[in-house]
């Protein structure tokens, strides 16, 4: 009798730990998504008050609020950059994190898959086939679009054929997670190659307007970008956040996931469909801004692990966090020239790139 007393009493305690450990757990989470809300207001601010023309914080209130000598800079030109830097690092970001859990692959991203390529090359047909922008050497920008929505549709044929690539590799032809970052490199390099084609045989003006389009940069986005961005970011990741328990049931095994009642089928497709949709609106309105996809979810989940209630809107709000902090470096690191964002990230990612596959060899 005593002993069985003993175990309920052990048993009780048990599970009061592993309670105490759960709430901690939450408790630690929520204060890192407090922690990174606070990070992006901060870094916000910042970003609007600089540039060519450093801009006093006191002075950027008072342009949104009022009209001042700043309020043209303010409102026109670096409020819609920086909610621009916003709503594509969070798209990127949490593309990335659903790619990586569909693929199985923390290598995954929008950019080492090529999906970025395909937008890219969706987007030069646009430019160079359907004439749908020019360059010219008036104004802030040295590309015009003339069908902003020819270029979107285009760019998402793009990236849905580079999608179609990777899901057929992947789960018709089952070839090991580490094998689809490889097809990834070559999928880009396809479009690459196709997109210097168009390049080759276009005119003078469309070659300079399709060169341009590829760098990102946020330079280009306006209100009506920002708009449409804000609307596809908002519609995905509702899904993806809707989908969190089914994706945290694919980390286990595919066997697992179907006994608990997930369609793996549906559930991947739709993912990847749904990533290349606001990949393609990204790169047709920004051009490629290389490794967000990769960077955020990665550090993300070194830091929570694989829960997807926390990891998907952590990576979104950590993707807003690394490319507005990248913009920024980029105002500043030739001042007063502005470098195009893609570079900074590209420069940053690149490394943790090479840090991951040096780990997942030698673990």
């Amino acid at each position: 009798m005593e002993e069985l007393n003993l175990q309920k009493k052990e048993s009780l305690y048990t599970e009061g730990h592993i309670v105490q450990t759960y709430i901690r757990s939450v408790r630690h989470n929520i204060l890192l998504g407090v922690a990174l809300i606070i990070s992006i207001v901060i870094v916000f601010i910042y970003s609007v008050s600089s540039g060519s023309l450093t801009i006093p914080f006191s002075k950027v209130f008072t342009a949104l609020l009022y009209n001042n000598e700043f309020s043209y800079i303010v409102k026109n030109i670096r409020l819609p950059r920086s909610v621009a830097a916003i709503l594509a690092g969070a798209s990127l970001g949490v593309a990335g994190c659903v790619m990586q859990n569909i693929l199985k692959n923390p290598l995954a991203s929008p950019f080492t898959l090529g999906v970025s390529q395909g937008a890219a090359f969706g987007a030069a047909v646009a430019i160079i086939i359907f004439n749908a922008g020019a360059s010219h050497a008036a104004g802030n920008e040295s590309v015009t679009i003339f069908n902003m929505y020819a270029v979107v549709i285009t760019a998402f044929i793009g990236a849905v054929c580079s999608v179609l690539i990777i899901l057929f590799l992947s789960f018709i032809k089952n070839i090991h997670p580490d094998a689809i970052v490889l097809a990834g490199v070559a999928t880009g390099s396809l479009f690459n190659a196709a997109t210097m084609f168009l390049q080759y045989i276009a005119a003078d003006f469309q070659v300079a307007a399709t060169v341009f389009w590829t760098f990102g940069d946020l330079g280009k986005a306006g209100w009506v970008e920002n708009i449409v961005l804000a609307v596809g970011f908002v519609a995905t990741i509702i899904y993806f956040y809707s989908q969190r328990w089914n994706y945290n049931a694919l980390l286990w095994n595919d066997d697992v996931a179907v006994s608990l009642g997930v369609n793996i089928q549906s559930l991947r497709l739709s993912g990847m469909l749904l990533s290349a949709f606001i990949v393609s609106l990204c790169t047709a309105f920004l051009g490629i801004i290389g490794f967000i996809g990769l960077i955020a979810p990665h550090i993300i989940r070194m830091i929570i692990g694989n829960d997807y209630r926390f990891l998907i809107p952590y990576s979104a709000l950590f993707g807003a966090l690394l490319l507005l902090g990248s913009d920024c470096i980029a105002k500043i690191i030739l001042e007063p020239v502005i470098l195009p964002v893609g570079i900074v990230t590209s420069l940053l990612g690149a490394p943790l790139f090479f840090y991951l596959l040096i780990r997942r060899r030698t673990s």
